[in-house]
């Protein structure tokens, strides 16, 4: 088994790695002060053609794997999460149910624009007081002639919002199955749908640059073909976006705390206490030697994941396990290197401040830890 990079990914790596140090790092922390989208950001990674990475170059792709856009991921957020959580949701949540699950046509339609980066997907799930059981979907879809009615409301949208929002993945019960259970599909709402109402961006603890936003349907009406995939099979398909959405988010998580793990480094080889620098203290050694284990360690968990996902073998256990502990991994390190920055951490000029604010959500989105623990055990036979 070789957990070496292969030289297309390090090249990879080192391109995005570069484009984060010189066009983000400078000047993300205006972006988050003002609670501002980076559309120039946004505008130049799709040049470099990040949105299209794992799609196919009949569609404007990049043809690349998923492993290499975990590895963009993680280089992204190794500098800012806001930019990598834009990309993540716009590739994981909106155009890849569209590459998964829809029709030619719609793929023809949405996913040119969306591996350009031109346009954003959103995909709607959350619902107030839904949280982490998606299937308790309140949201209804009825056929009314050729056209679906949808009413009802999303919570915590990515990209929901943004001025080149072309879309949104709705999911909403269809029907009743045979045995009583709600019967859930997915439907794709263009924006500026008559009946969709799309709300203020929330205030946030973190993730301060990115856009995310409260959804609402009131008799929106969009026609019968804008259903994504086959009716009923819904919720199906929102657990395998789901399942491949905890290694991109791992990936995000290990990009965060190697983050941590830099400007700690750094911080401590210049910051002098007592006559001489602080990275000569054992107790500042020690963290940041926990630092490094903490990223390996949660690094090697998403190659597994990411692995075992390419090769078509059972991955749902190792993605739970990689966004499990990638995530506390990312808030732990965070907390520890905003406590090495001492009263400086708590500035928001200096990067740690934004990377302890952004960390917390990483153990809440996309299934909380709580979610991942039970599905470990409900995997292993429990």
């Amino acid at each position: 088994m070789d957990f070496k990079l292969n030289e297309e990914y390090e090249d990879l790596v080192r391109t995005v790695r570069e484009f984060a140090q010189e066009r983000i790092a400078p000047v993300i922390g205006e972006y988050v002060e003002r609670h501002e989208f980076p559309y120039d950001i946004v505008r130049e990674m799709g040049k470099l053609g990040l949105f299209g990475l794992p799609f196919p170059e009949e569609y404007g792709g990049m043809g690349g794997d998923y492993l290499a856009y975990c590895l963009v991921l993680e280089e992204l957020a190794r500098v800012d999460s806001s930019v990598a959580i834009t990309v993540e949701a716009a590739v994981s949540l909106g155009a890849m149910p569209i590459h998964r699950y829809g029709t030619p046509e719609q793929k023809q339609i949405w996913l040119p624009r969306l591996c350009r980066g031109e346009a954003l997907a959103a995909f709607g799930l959350t619902e107030p007081g839904g949280g982490s059981d998606a299937s308790a979907l309140r949201t209804r879809a009825v056929l009314d002639g050729d056209e679906w009615v949808i009413n009802g409301s999303k919570a915590f949208i990515t990209n929901a919002g943004t001025d080149i929002t072309a879309l949104v993945i709705v999911a909403a019960v269809t029907g009743e199955l045979p045995d009583g259970r709600p019967e859930i599909s997915t439907i794709i709402v263009p924006s500026g749908t008559p009946g969709l109402t799309v709300g203020r961006a929330y205030s946030k603890v973190g993730w301060c640059a990115s856009d995310t936003r409260e959804l609402a349907f009131d008799d929106c009406r969009v026609p019968r073909e804008n259903l994504l995939g086959e009716r009923g099979r819904g919720y199906a398909q929102f657990l395998r976006i789901l399942d491949e959405g905890r290694i991109a988010i791992a990936a995000l998580a290990v990009g965060l705390a190697q983050g941590c793990l830099d400007e700690s480094l750094r911080y401590a080889q210049q910051r002098w206490a007592f006559g001489r620098p602080i990275g000569e203290y054992q107790a500042i050694q020690f963290k940041i030697a926990d630092m490094e284990v903490r990223a390996h360690t949660a690094r090697l968990a998403y190659y597994d994941a990411a692995a075992r996902l390419l090769a078509g073998e059972p991955f749902k256990r190792q993605a739970a396990i990689a966004k499990l502990y990638a995530s506390e991994a990312a808030v732990t390190t965070a907390r520890e290197a905003t406590q090495i920055h001492g009263g400086y951490g708590f500035m928001n000029e200096y990067p740690v401040a934004r990377f302890w604010r952004d960390s917390k959500i990483l153990e809440i989105g996309e299934g909380t830890s709580e979610v991942q623990r039970m599905l470990i055990a409900r995997d292993l036979g429990l």
